[in-house]
């Protein structure tokens, strides 16, 4: 499937790069072009703020009731395209037609969950001490935001980001990846379908030095929020000091599932199972370290093989698989050349590690399991991101939360016990900013946000709205 020629959606018109710039969309599981689409520069990054700024002027002024209508709107035409959207993500990012729907429906969910939200923001109400004064602090939209987005749920990710910024009140400018450009685009066609007020959301994608360095230096953002990694979160901190701005990141993970003893194993090795190896393993939250406790590892493992042994590796709507390919080669090679080192380092491949018989063709990568990793294994202190479960046993509950806080990263955790003195324990332990406890739940309601290396700020719930708001305090003398 080629979807042809897509432009940029900048100031509510479809627009070509100003250099006439244009960039191919990968198919990574046939390595086909899928589509081609304009591809930003400076100029492009420059006009798509002084937009964006005009933007923010008329939004900000408009009722939350009014901004409300148009995100309905806006809501509703993605719903009425949800096939075609679904196609692109599958074409431009490899994973299934029925994996897809998750990325459409998060994208309505935004929409229609935070203009709700933000009617339960009241202004808040300080009683005076002295009883001289009235006070109250109401909330502002911040400004002009610049959302840079990763790759590996295209929609799902603008959904987190577009949601809060319309219902704040603030416009916004849409960086995604330049591997997955095409679905975005798409939504910067439906809202110039539907005359969606010009400059209040744009749409523009191309090399991260040229477009989102100018974005981040410039002195009209003043909310820059980013789904990424560490390493590039960084570098935006860094490049955002030209000025004082908000800033929103969700970065990295390291995610440790702990296993205890106690445990409801067929439990703990469905849900593991279908979140390492869903998206190919290409989550923020995915199970990354499997700490299994040494009484039940062989068990664990055991079934936990017959999982991954049973996952369905491919690509399209009939085929209907499981797991679908690696993004890039890059990080196709990068995969095998992890499990190669920590296998050279004593770790055992039960399972996996190879390209699939017949598939030389695409990014794509046999389930894979490594048993026996140690704390010097790479698969132990570097984020995967990719289909490999590496397992490793504990015996205590202090060892495990040892070897859980154990890392740079601090996104979620996960735990499975029928103990509530040790789920009290790890609860309050475990380093991470979610704890998951016997199941995993994610929703638009749901506060989704890291500490240490993995973040500041949150996606999903009423608490992404503070990025995007700024207080004032209004004190009237009596």
């Amino acid at each position: 499937m080629n979807f042809g020629y897509k432009k940029m959606y900048i100031g509510g018109k479809l627009v070509d790069a100003i250099s006439g710039n244009k960039h191919q969309v990968i198919n990574p599981a046939t390595e086909e072009v899928v589509a081609e689409v304009a591809s930003a520069g400076v100029a492009d990054a420059e006009l798509a703020l002084i937009e964006a700024e005009k933007g923010f002027k008329y939004w900000s002024k408009l009722p939350l009731s009014e901004r409300t209508e148009w995100m309905m709107k806006f809501r509703d035409e993605v719903l009425k395209n949800d096939d075609i959207l679904r196609k692109a993500v599958m074409f431009e990012m490899g994973k299934s037609y029925e994996a897809a729907a998750e990325d459409v429906q998060l994208l309505a969910d935004g929409l229609e969950f935070y203009p709700q939200a933000m009617r339960n923001m009241h202004d808040e109400i300080i009683p005076d001490m002295e009883n001289t004064h009235r006070h109250k602090v109401v909330n502002q939209p911040t400004g002009v935001a610049v959302a840079y987005l990763a790759w590996n749920f295209p929609l799902l990710n603008v959904g987190y980001k577009v949601g809060p910024a319309l219902a704040a009140g603030c416009s916004i400018i849409i960086k995604p990846s330049e591997l997955t450009p095409l679905s975005a685009y798409l939504v910067g066609e439906i809202l110039e379908k539907i005359n969606f007020p010009a400059g209040v959301v744009n749409f523009i994608s191309g090399p991260v030095n040229e477009v989102a360095t100018t974005m981040t230096k410039s002195k009209i953002a003043k909310v820059l929020t980013m789904i990424g990694s560490s390493a590039s979160g960084k570098r935006v901190i860094a490049d955002s000091a030209t000025t004082v701005k908000h800033v929103s990141l969700e970065l990295g993970g390291n995610a440790p599932f702990v296993v205890c003893e106690d445990a409801d194993i067929d439990l703990a090795v469905n849900i593991g199972a279908a979140l390492k190896y869903g998206n190919c393993g290409q989550i923020c939250v995915s199970p990354n370290r499997f700490l299994i406790h040494e009484s039940v590892y062989d068990q664990f493992l055991e079934k936990f093989t017959a999982k991954a042994k049973a996952v369905k590796v491919g690509f399209g709507i009939e085929e209907k698989p499981d797991m679908g390919p690696l993004v890039t080669s890059r990080d196709r090679d990068r995969i095998l050349k992890l499990v190669a080192d920590d296998v050279a380092s004593g770790a055992e491949l039960v399972t996996g590690g190879k390209v699939p018989a017949g598939m030389d063709k695409g990014n794509f990568i046999e389930p894979t399991i490594l048993s026996g990793i140690t704390k010097e294994s790479r698969t132990f202190k570097e984020e995967i991101f990719g289909p490999v479960a590496a397992m490793m046993k504990f015996s205590s509950i202090d060892e495990v939360v040892e070897l859980s806080n154990d890392t740079e990263y601090g996104l979620v955790s996960y735990v499975f016990s029928k103990d509530e003195g040790v789920i009290r324990r790890l609860s309050e332990e475990l380093d991470f900013g979610e704890v998951q406890v016997n199941g995993v739940k994610y929703a638009i309601y749901l506060p989704h946000g890291g500490i240490k290396e993995s973040g500041i700020g949150h996606d999903c719930s009423y608490l992404a709205l503070n990025d995007y708001l700024v207080k004032k305090r209004i004190s009237t003398a009596l």
